[in-house]
């Protein structure tokens, strides 16, 4: 699960213990607990001082998630779950085609090419430009124009609230899919880390688990698509920024995705953010413009994997099945690997903020000096 450095880099993740969800450190593939110094990732990432921030020693991180061992949770606590869409060109002609196939997955292919004839100009454009106007007011003259195609090439980037505090799952756990999606898949996706004053400290990997079917019949049920229980992966730990680790690692990172299903299917992808349409760095100012994020958030800054391999049926192209494993990886954040089940049998999330504050008031965690 480490980055193909990681004796040369700053991780951060949270682990179950039998007191309780613990932020850790991991040096050297030791596993630290920092809870004494932070009581949660929120305030250990506003801390200055991070590299030399210390704690207890758990274990060795190969047994993570081993019999009687800590159990490793999502990286992440009290910031929010936010997520950009539509921010790479192909990922925008796929919505396109969902839309116009209103969720139906056999469609899809008769009006992939005809869109891609019509509409693949987009890759050429920088949203928000005067190119990007002109664009439009094509597509609109031709009928071609959509929702989506506005925050792909429009001058504001779609960003939404993509699963409550604490709701987000770990490496190793089980991911959900609405037991009522028959068209549906994984989207690889880098997560910038940001703090309470838009400072982006780091990186980390994440599954934006996404409904076909469902934001196909219409955008208006975005929120149903995505915002369901265990439908969030991201870790296994964030990656903070430092001489070896930079924005640049970020914006040039291949992230290859592996699904390997109990049918003996495979298939691989990649998400290559150098074709992103807009830059991270936009892409959270735009988040933060008119909001404050108190706790901090993380944002998914969008995919340009969009699966259109045939699974079962020439040209119904992906979908999940129960069982599916998920492997996300790219050598500097390491590899987040989840199994796919539906969302009413993957494990309930039941502690929310109310247990976080009593469970580390109990630990005499709460202490000021416990505070950045």
């Amino acid at each position: 699960m480490l980055p193909s450095d990681h004796g040369q880099a700053i991780l951060i993740g949270r682990v179950l213990l039998d007191a309780g969800p613990t932020p850790v450190i991991v040096r050297d593939g030791v596993v630290h607990d920092v809870s004494a110094t932070a009581p949660t990732v929120a305030d250990l990432l506003e801390r200055d001082d991070l590299a030399s921030v210390t704690g207890r020693a758990l274990c060795d991180v190969s047994a993570l998630n081993a019999p009687g061992q800590p159990r490793l949770l999502a990286p992440v606590d009290l910031q929010c779950i936010k997520a950009a869409g539509v921010t790479f060109a192909v990922s925008a002609i796929e919505r396109v085609i969902e839309e116009r196939a209103r969720g139906d997955s056999a469609k899809a292919n008769e009006i992939r090419g005809e869109l891609e004839a019509k509409v693949g100009s987009i890759r050429e454009v920088v949203p928000g430009s005067e190119e990007a106007a002109t664009l439009k007011a094509a597509l609109i003259e031709a009928g071609m124009w959509s929702q989506y195609l506005e925050v792909a090439i429009g001058p504001d980037a779609e960003v939404f609230t993509k699963g409550p505090v604490l709701s987000a799952v770990g490496w190793g756990a089980d991911v959900g899919v609405r037991s009522n999606s028959d068209w549906n898949n994984p989207e690889p996706e880098v997560v910038m880390v940001v703090t309470s004053d838009g400072n982006i400290v780091g990186a980390t990997l994440g599954n934006d688990v996404n409904l076909r079917d469902i934001e196909g019949r219409s955008a208006l049920l975005l929120g149903k698509a995505k915002d369901n229980n265990a439908s969030t992966a991201l870790g296994p730990f964030i990656r903070v920024f430092d001489n070896n680790f930079t924005m640049d690692d970020v914006r040039t990172a291949t992230i290859d995705l592996v699904i390997e299903g109990t049918d003996n299917y495979r298939l691989e992808g990649t998400n290559k953010m150098s074709q992103i349409s807009r830059d991270p760095t936009e892409l959270v100012r735009q988040t933060m413009s008119e909001h404050q994020y108190p706790d901090g958030f993380v944002l998914f800054c969008g995919t340009l994997f969009a699966p259109i391999q045939d699974r079962d049926h020439p040209g119904r192209g992906f979908t999940h099945k129960i069982g599916d494993t998920v492997a996300i990886s790219t050598p500097k954040l390491g590899k987040l690997v989840n199994r796919v089940t539906t969302s009413k049998d993957a494990a309930p999330w039941e502690f929310g903020i109310r247990d976080l504050m009593r469970n580390l008031a109990s630990r005499g965690l709460l202490a000021e000096k416990a505070f950045a």
